[in-house]
């Protein structure tokens, strides 16, 4: 202000105001913040719920696609809930940009749960078997 011998400064943008006064007047600068209501305090908020872990390996998906449990949808699944799978056993395919892949278990072990529709999207990771 004394550079440009500037008594009186004022500016304002975007919803940002400041005022400012050289001289005997105290200098005045003024941000009014867009104001939320005051809101009344709620309850607490509680951790999130963690559901436990389940016991055994997964086979997770290795892409986004589509699961098929089956070669065709009048053929039966490759596995169901009881079967016992090795490294090289085809547990379903996965359907992405209209390939069908199939996916190994990679794994030796017992399904003990189907974790997807037939018919539905996965993403990439996401569980699809659970073994015993």
């Amino acid at each position: 202000m004394r550079r440009n011998d500037l008594s009186e400064f004022e500016m304002e943008k975007e919803g940002f105001r400041i005022k400012l006064k050289k001289g005997a007047d105290p200098v005045v600068g003024a941000v009014p913040a867009p104001a939320c209501a005051p809101q009344p305090p709620g309850p607490a908020l509680a951790a999130p719920a963690v559901e436990p872990k389940k016991e055994g390996l997964e086979i997770t998906s290795p892409m986004v696609g589509t699961f098929y449990a089956g070669p065709s949808p009048e053929a039966a699944a490759y596995v169901e809930a009881g079967a016992e799978v090795t490294e090289e056993t085809v547990v379903c395919i996965i359907e992405a940009m209209k390939v069908m892949n199939e996916i190994k278990a990679e794994t030796r072990g017992v399904i003990a749960e189907v974790l997807v529709e037939n018919g539905k999207p996965v993403q990439y990771g996401q569980p699809l078997f659970r073994l015993k």
